[in-house]
C-alpha cells in the first residue's frame, strides 16, 4: 500500500511517498520525496510509485513465464495442447463452480464433461450450470472478441439460462449482501453507472497495463461491482482468464481448497480500498505455480 507521510524539520515540512510490505517476516518500506508542498496529482503519483515498484519485482518475472509459456506451446504437438486445455477447463470449472456453492466432486464434473455421465443424487442446477459454464469456457477462448459489456451480459446468459432464466443476462435489480463478509457492495443504482465506468477503464488500459495486473484488476473490479444477482464470481474469473488467453499467458485457476486466502485478499482490497492487497495476493500466486 503506498501512503503519503508528511516529515518535520528545520521548521519546514516535506512529503513522501511511502510503500510498506512484508520480506521474509519482517515490514520493510519503500519512499520518496515528492516536495515541501503536497502535489495536486498526488494519487497518479502514487500509482506511478506503486507501477515502478511491481515493475521492478514482478513484470520481468512476468514476461518471461509468457516467453516459456509460448516457447512451450509451439513446441508440444496440437493434440496434448487440446488435452492440457480440457484438463485445465474441467479442474477450473470444477472449483469455480465449487467457489459458488456446488456440490459436485471433481471426479464427478470430470465424468460429466468428458464422458456424459451425471452424477446420481446431485442438484440438477448444479449439473447443468457445471455443464454451462464449460460451454461458455470453450467459446471464450474462441472467440476473436475483446473483453465487452455485451460480452460479459452473453456470458452470464449462457451460464444461468437453463437454472436461473429470470436473471440470466440482466444486471441486478436489487442490493445484495455477501454472507460472512464485511464488504458491503455497491446498490442496484449505481451498478450500469459503474460497468460503464469500467469499461472505460478496461479501454484505457487494456494495452499499458501489465496483462497479469490487468488480469487481476478485472477480476477485482467487477467482482467488487457484482453486477449480477447471482455468478459474479464466475463471471470475474472467466474474464480474468480471458485476459491472460488472450495475451499469451497462462491462465491461473482459483483453487476451492485454497479459498480462504482468496476471501481474505479480496475482502481486504475491497474493505480497505486497496487494490495493491488483491495484486500482491495474486502475483505470488502466479509467479509461485507458473515458474519452471
Amino acid at each position: 500500500m503506498v501512503s503519503i507521510k508528511r516529515k518535520r524539520g528545520g521548521g519546514k515540512t516535506y512529503y513522501y511517498l511511502r510503500h510498506t510490505y512484508r520480506s521474509n517476516g519482517r515490514v520493510l518500506a519503500k519512499e520518496r520525496y515528492i516536495g515541501s508542498k503536497m502535489p495536486k496529482n498526488a494519487d497518479e503519483m502514487k500509482k506511478d510509485f506503486l507501477f515502478e515498484i511491481y515493475g521492478a519485482k514482478w513484470f520481468s518475472r512476468f514476461e518471461e513465464i509468457r516467453k516459456n509459456h509460448l516457447k512451450t506451446l509451439r513446441a508440444m504437438p496440437e493434440s496434448e495442447n487440446e488435452k492440457n486445455i480440457d484438463t485445465f477447463a474441467i479442474r477450473f470449472t470444477y472449483d469455480t463452480q465449487r467457489i459458488e456453492g456446488s456440490t459436485m466432486t471433481l471426479r464427478e464434473t470430470a465424468n460429466l464433461i468428458e464422458n456424459g455421465i451425471s452424477p446420481r443424487n446431485k442438484p440438477v442446477h448444479d449439473i447443468k450450470e457445471a455443464e454451462a459454464n464449460q460451454r461458455v469456457f470453450k467459446e471464450m477462448l474462441a472467440t476473436g472478441k475483446d473483453l465487452s459489456y455485451n460480452l460479459i451480459l452473453d456470458w452470464h446468459r449462457k451460464l444461468f439460462l437453463q437454472t436461473k432464466p429470470d436473471i440470466a443476462g440482466k444486471l441486478r435489480v436489487s442490493d445484495v449482501r455477501m454472507s460472512g463478509s464485511k464488504f458491503v457492495p455497491p446498490t442496484h443504482l449505481e451498478v450500469y453507472p459503474l460497468m460503464r465506468r469500467f469499461f472505460g477503464w478496461y479501454e484505457k488500459n487494456r494495452t499499458t497495463m501489465n496483462p497479469v495486473e490487468l488480469a487481476a484488476m478485472v477480476h477485482l473490479k467487477l467482482v467488487t461491482i457484482r453486477p449480477f444477482a447471482d455468478g459474479n464470481g464466475r463471471i470475474s474469473r472467466l474474464a480474468m482468464n480471458f485476459v491472460l488467453n488472450k495475451r499469451g499467458f497462462p491462465m491461473q485457476n482459483i483453487e476451492y481448497e485454497n479459498r480462504d486466502s482468496y476471501y481474505k485478499a479480496l475482502e481486504r482490497a475491497q474493505t480497505k480500498k486497496d487494490d495493491s492487497i488483491f495484486l500482491v495476493w495474486f502475483f505470488k500466486k502466479y509467479v509461485r505455480e507458473n515458474s519452471q
